[in-house]
């Protein structure tokens, strides 16, 4: 799933996701103190759009252009809170300790050896800030052979939190029912969330 292929599903339709954000980010974002964020593969920007419109500033990142294109002219009433940008945070790692949020919501992000791309967004966390993590419940996800997906292959939220030293502190590790309709043609009926505080 590299750029071109993420650059290819934008294309191919107007519009990818229902532009709404995502419902885990407002449960647990609202009440936090607007800082720094980075939202974490971006998409068509509805949760940096959400975020700015909450008095954050916002880092948002993605590996395909087109998506950031199509989040950049949604974004007329946020000039000056969002800055897009174009990385592959699975080899390049933001600024380590810049973000008083840290937004992963649906992010396909493979396990590796060393666990050195989610170590980069872990130290992206700036003491006192938020790591929020969420992705479908593995129980709703089945291997896709013709895309070669094997979901197995991905961290869940308590992989994460498995490796969170002492610096950290777990708030949030469950699996919920999602607070709006799953995606057209899928069957995600819950999420898995974790959300948890780098200690000051």
């Amino acid at each position: 799933m590299n750029a071109q292929f993420w650059d290819k599903m934008y294309r191919s339709r107007d519009q990818v996701f229902s532009g709404n954000p995502n419902g885990v980010l407002v449960t647990e974002a609202t009440g936090l103190p607007p800082g720094q964020a980075l939202d974490v593969g971006c998409g068509e920007g509805a949760d940096a759009l959400w975020l700015a419109r909450h008095g954050w500033h916002v880092t948002a990142v993605d590996i395909s252009q087109a998506a950031l294109e199509r989040a950049a002219a949604a974004a007329t009433d946020s000039t000056g809170r969002v800055a897009w940008a174009r990385a592959d945070l699975t080899t390049t790692p933001p600024p380590a300790g810049a973000f008083d949020l840290v937004s992963i919501q649906y992010f396909p992000l493979l396990r590796q050896p060393g666990h050195t791309a989610l170590r980069g967004l872990l130290d992206a966390v700036a003491p006192g800030g938020t790591l929020l993590f969420a992705t479908h419940a593995l129980a709703d996800l089945a291997p896709r052979h013709e895309e070669d997906f094997d979901p197995a292959g991905y961290y869940q939220p308590d992989d994460i939190a498995q490796l969170l030293d002492p610096t950290w502190n777990v708030l949030i590790n469950e699996t919920r029912p999602r607070t709006a309709p799953a995606p057209a043609g899928t069957h995600h009926t819950h999420d898995t969330v974790l959300r948890a505080l780098r200690l000051p």
